[in-house]
């Protein structure tokens, strides 16, 4: 019950990460717009169709190249376009087509928006058009990279100070820069408090993930860890419906911020992990918290952690010997992960899976808006496809193996890339499916290579593989934003098109990562290695390389010590 409590209270939070992922996708729209006029409006002309006034004309614009005659009431007919205004000279009567001269402005009036979807979106509140248009298209980018950051300094605040105040912190960090957001006044604050947004963001989920590890037992922890994500997806699901309901930009902003509101109210009650308490040597506070485990959990038998403390001293004793104990010590790098041919493939293979599934995960997603149909419909499911992608996963993982669920989920989302480019883009609801598609099963491949990647590599350097990889992942997260605003500036391609096109790039590098993973050794039932020699040796038709190489170091208590703590480490990087 202990344990329960403590991990739904702490992924509950795991929304908020969600929400402010993909909340840009609604608050930064750019909607239909036209060149401001100088003067009242007396009618307006639309090809054929005429109006009083210019909201009339928004449900029959169809493209970027239209353009909008009015009649103002001083009698000077202008034609408005998207970026630039022209005045005819000659103003004889109001009509669509027109050969004379005339008079070319920029449109030091603003702009007119269409607000029959969105009220007010950061765009047409600082006018984030025409050459002002780069910095709309930075908003998720710079969001990415401050992910980027957050996840490389929490992460090391964590092992310093504990990971009990950096949930306290990050998680009131979210509610307060997610308020500040909405205050903003001007567009530079506004990407200051989000980038400062993402990085608290980044740190909650990156130590939630070692939070809930180290509470939750060994038999769980694969389907722990995995449904931290499905909370994440919901967070974009909860944004879909906010999107929906409300269409001005800081009042959504402000609804999607306190949603996690309760969490931030009593995360203060969260306790310190015993694993951490005991690395520090707080023996008294991690004998306290186990302690109230036991009462929760009704554990009649005691468990002191001054036993514990001792079996892991002695056989850390008797286990290591002269060049072990140099082995052990030795400081590793990056290059460790190309030590030999047998690693450093494994590595550029491991490396690749990180990057397309966080490529091909934000790629579905911030795309799902542009597919037709319905867009908050789009984005909710994209998030609802995820839930029983990660049950499928656990299932598949326990069932088939590490290897045997990654190989045929990469092969698929790259079959279902390709697909898509051979649907008519009428068919938008059999557009949306496939795209749900890939989303499932790039999710199913992007959840499974965090366990798969510290079962990869030795315990000297395991750490340091799954922080790579997370830093390829985090790469992934920062380009795939431009991958889909990059239909902007190739305006020779239509909009679906280039979508495709960057499906289409996933669908390739998820090919090439299925088919890299083929020589990846299974991990399944097999015991976590010590050295790079036992690492090399993985996968090979011979009994153990333990007989050539001992392990690092030795003992029935030590394994298990082991089996609990690294994988804690490796997950926490």
């Amino acid at each position: 019950r202990f344990q329960a409590c403590v991990y739904f209270a702490s992924v509950f939070q795991a929304m908020s990460c969600g929400i402010h992922y993909l909340s840009s996708v609604f608050m930064a729209v750019t909607p239909n717009f036209v060149c401001g006029f100088p003067g009242n409006v007396t009618s307006v002309l639309f090809h054929n169709s005429s109006a009083s006034s210019i909201e009339d004309i928004w449900t029959l614009w169809t493209s970027t190249e239209n353009y909008i005659v009015v009649l103002l009431e001083n009698g000077e007919i202008w034609e408005l376009d998207q970026c630039s205004r022209s005045k005819r000279e000659v103003s004889l009567d109001l009509a669509y087509e027109y050969k004379g001269n005339k008079s070319v402005f920029p449109c030091s009036d603003g702009f007119l928006y269409d607000d029959t979807k969105w009220k007010s979106t950061v765009v047409t509140q600082w006018d984030l058009v025409c050459d002002r248009e780069w910095l709309a298209k930075l908003i998720q980018p710079t969001f990415m990279l401050g992910v980027l950051i957050g996840a490389l300094i929490f992460g090391d605040i964590a092992d310093r100070l504990g990971r009990q105040r950096v949930i306290w912190f990050t998680s009131a960090g979210q509610f307060v820069f997610g308020i500040a957001v909405a205050f903003t006044f001007d567009y530079y604050s506004f990407v200051i408090v989000r980038f400062l947004l993402a990085m608290v963001s980044s740190g909650y989920l990156v130590v939630a993930f070692v939070y809930v590890t180290e509470f939750v037992g060994i038999k769980a922890r694969t389907w722990a860890s995995m449904h931290v994500h499905a909370f994440f997806a919901m967070g974009i699901m909860v944004v879909a419906l906010v999107g929906f309901l409300v269409r001005t930009w800081w009042v959504y902003q402000i609804f999607l911020s306190i949603a996690t509101l309760p969490f931030v109210l009593c995360c203060w009650m969260l306790p310190e992990t015993p694993f951490w308490l005991l690395s520090e040597e707080r023996y008294e506070d991690a004998q306290k918290v186990i302690d109230t485990m036991a009462r929760w959990n009704k554990v009649s038998t005691p468990c002191k952690v001054s036993e514990l403390c001792s079996v892991q001293q002695d056989d850390l004793a008797s286990g290591r010997t002269g060049d072990d104990d140099m082995a052990s010590t030795k400081k590793h790098n990056i290059l460790d992960l190309f030590c030999n041919w047998q690693i450093a493939r494994r590595t550029i293979t491991v490396w690749l899976i990180w990057f397309t599934g966080s490529l091909g995960y934000y790629v579905f997603s911030l795309s799902s808006v542009s597919l037709g149909g319905n867009e908050y419909l789009n984005l909710f499911l994209i998030g609802a496809v995820e839930l029983p992608c990660y049950i499928i996963a656990c299932v598949a993982m326990d069932k088939l193996g590490r290897r045997n669920t990654l190989i045929p989920f990469l092969i698929l989302s790259a079959l279902i890339c390709v697909l898509i480019m051979f649907i008519p883009q009428d068919f938008n609801i059999l557009i949306i499916l496939a795209n749900m598609a890939g989303k499932f099963s790039i999710g199913v491949a992007f959840g499974l290579i965090y366990l798969y990647t510290a079962e990869l590599y030795p315990t000297i350097v395991r750490s340091l593989a799954v922080g790579s990889g997370s830093m390829m992942c985090r790469v992934g997260s920062v380009v795939a934003p431009f991958c889909v605003y990059l239909r902007s500036v190739w305006i020779f391609m239509p909009l679906v098109a280039t979508v495709y096109f960057f499906q289409l790039l996933v669908g390739i590098m998820a090919l090439l990562s299925g088919i890299l993973t083929i020589m990846l050794p299974e991990t399944l039932g097999k015991p976590l290695t010590n050295t790079l020699v036992e690492a090399t040796e993985m996968g090979r038709n011979k009994k153990s390389c333990s007989e050539k190489t001992p392990p690092a170091h030795s003992g029935a208590a030590l394994e298990k010590i082991e089996m609990f703590g690294q994988e804690r480490v490796s997950t926490e990087k």
